[in-house]
């Protein structure tokens, strides 16, 4: 904490406070008074009592350090009022000009028709895969579940949001070769090209990734024979 912080504390205690933690500071005194302000263990006492130590230059002055006491008693009595109050000043919004999706309304579906529950997953938030026009999806996978090799006609830009993300390309499906990308990675899936990903089976969260390119994608399997998911 420094002098910018008390900036931050209710305008009630800035005259005097901001005046007592400044001398503090100049006395060497002020991070055992801001760590002692910031426990949430300690009592107005042992508060005292930490602030101002027998080794205090300014303890033998019994009015100062009764009135710092005061002071502190003080702050202690208003600061769980202080803490509770974040800034949430919310204003009004054009739709027309932006438009805000909050991740609690964001709906996930299933990515293609006969996906097993909880194995791919798909939101969409803009555009979509067969509209022509740029697309913003995101892809949730769960452990133990892969693509099947499969192709675009357009570029994919991919960001991993979350999770661990496991990727590779080839025409033939060998997840033991597939590489991690972890959250903020940047994967970029060039067209017509083969490609498959997923997440293994011993991770501990799902994987979601948040999908850019222009549509319509045009999807195909390698194989048209066989599912377009594979369980690890």
């Amino acid at each position: 904490m420094n002098h910018r912080d008390l900036e931050h504390f209710p305008e009630k205690w800035t005259p005097v406070f901001r005046k007592e933690m400044r001398q503090a500071s100049n006395l060497g005194r002020f991070p055992t008074a801001a760590r002692a302000i910031s426990s949430s263990t300690l009592s107005e006492s042992a508060l005292v009592e930490r602030t101002f130590s027998p080794n205090d230059p300014v303890a033998g002055n019994t009015s100062c350090v009764t009135r710092r006491g005061l002071l502190i008693a003080q702050l202690l009595a208003g600061l769980p009022l202080a803490l509770s109050i974040a800034p949430a000043w919310a204003g009004t919004i054009d739709p027309s000009e932006t438009q805000v999706t909050l991740p609690d309304a964001i709906e996930w579906s299933g990515w293609i028709s006969g996906f097993p529950p909880h194995s791919g997953e798909m939101a969409t938030l803009y555009g979509g895969l067969d509209k022509s026009g740029p697309y913003l999806v995101l892809m949730k996978w769960y452990p133990g579940y892969m693509s099947a090799p499969h192709t675009y006609a357009t570029d994919r830009l991919s960001l991993v949001l979350s999770g661990t993300w496991w990727v590779n390309s080839g025409a033939d499906f060998d997840p033991h070769n597939t590489v991690p990308v972890p959250a903020g990675g940047f994967v970029r899936r060039v067209a017509r090209t083969p490609h498959y990903d997923g997440v293994q089976k011993n991770a501990s969260e799902p994987a979601v990734i948040a999908l850019f390119g222009m549509a319509p994608v045009q999807f195909e399997l390698v194989d048209r024979s066989k599912p377009a998911w594979r369980k690890l």
